[in-house]
């Protein structure tokens, strides 16, 4: 009879124990689900039109997000510079009052001083030439680096090239000579328009319509759907494809919100954002295409530049004064030539 005892009071504790592991194992299953974790929504600020490229771009990447995510993290696109424009945004992004952001390698290098190797002039010979280093460890290292200045990188987006628009024809560089031209301010940018005879005038992308119009500048600089959907062309009807600047543009976060993710959330960001860059490739070629189509069709004139190398002696000497403040960079990018 206490033998028996004995028994049932073993199986009571087998059958117990298994119990609570039955429980526990249930419990961790329940707290790593999806539905389990807090729901995230994260603004993403772009400064182009809702259906440009970059815009485009941007949207595929919080689609994919929210599907990775089965509808947990959500990322709100805020086009047509609703949070401001693109030096604001960027404050904001360090700060960590805006999540998410698009900008331009640009913009960025007044923060960032290693983006700044994009403003020199003909260092790419084409598109896969650039694609090739934006995808070689540097490339991807210059992302990475973003982390000290408050901001974290997860993918470059495609702008294709920028070119002269002008109130006269450019056939050369020497036509070039006198020229009030627009351009972003920074120094670079100032001194390839000087090196090519011309007057560099810095001005807030918003102005340059009005500047155009009025002949406070002669022309300015940029890809074909910028220079389009900006309406410059109403003002300016000589586009000379002369491609003297690749400047990418980068998908980031802010390292600041980038903290307080966990590490699986990071990595379904990271790869969605990657995931996106073929998509926003693709747009952009398309749209590259239509918009030089629709210029020619509204009577731009369009020149196509055969020989570079007039172009590239006229500037020689800024790559040569910036040669040694980028020689890493430089030599990456002479390293995935073909």
């Amino acid at each position: 009879m206490k033998g028996k005892k004995w028994l049932v009071a073993g199986l009571i504790l087998t059958l117990g124990a298994g119990l609570m592991v039955a429980g526990c194992g249930k419990k961790e299953a329940s707290s790593t689900s999806e539905a389990q974790k807090p729901k995230l929504t994260f603004r993403l600020a772009e400064a182009h039109p809702s259906d440009y490229p970059t815009t485009l771009g941007d949207k595929k990447f919080a689609e994919l997000v929210n599907e990775r995510s089965q509808g947990r993290i959500q990322i709100k696109v805020f086009d047509s510079a609703q949070l401001g424009d693109e030096k604001s945004v960027l404050q904001q992004i360090q700060m960590g009052s805006i999540e998410f952001t698009r900008i331009s390698t640009g913009t960025l290098a007044e923060f960032n001083k290693q983006f700044g190797v994009f403003s020199l002039p003909f260092i790419f010979d084409n598109d896969d030439h650039e694609w090739r280093f934006l995808e070689s460890d540097m490339g991807k290292q210059m992302l990475t680096n973003l982390d000290k200045s408050k901001m974290m990188g997860l993918a470059y987006y495609s702008s294709g090239s920028r070119s002269f628009y002008t109130k006269n024809p450019v056939k050369s560089p020497e036509d070039l000579k006198g020229m009030k031209i627009r351009v972003i301010q920074n120094a670079i940018n100032i001194e390839l328009m000087n090196a090519l005879g011309a007057s560099a005038t810095p001005m807030a992308y918003g102005e340059v319509f009005s500047a155009l119009q009025t002949g406070v500048i002669d022309g300015a600089e940029n890809n074909p759907p910028s220079y389009l959907t900006a309406n410059h062309f109403q003002a300016v009807k000589n586009y000379i494809l002369d491609g003297h600047q690749r400047v990418p543009e980068v998908l980031m976060a802010s390292k600041i919100t980038w903290d307080k993710l966990t590490e699986e959330d990071r990595k379904l960001i990271k790869q969605a954002a990657l995931d996106s860059v073929q998509y926003q490739k693709d747009t952009w070629n398309k749209y590259e295409k239509d918009a030089l189509a629709k210029l020619i069709q509204n009577g731009v004139v369009v020149t196509e530049v055969t020989d570079v190398k007039p172009w590239k002696d006229a500037v020689k000497a800024v790559i040569q004064k910036y040669g040694a403040e980028y020689k890493a960079e430089l030599e990456a990018i002479d390293k995935v030539a073909k």
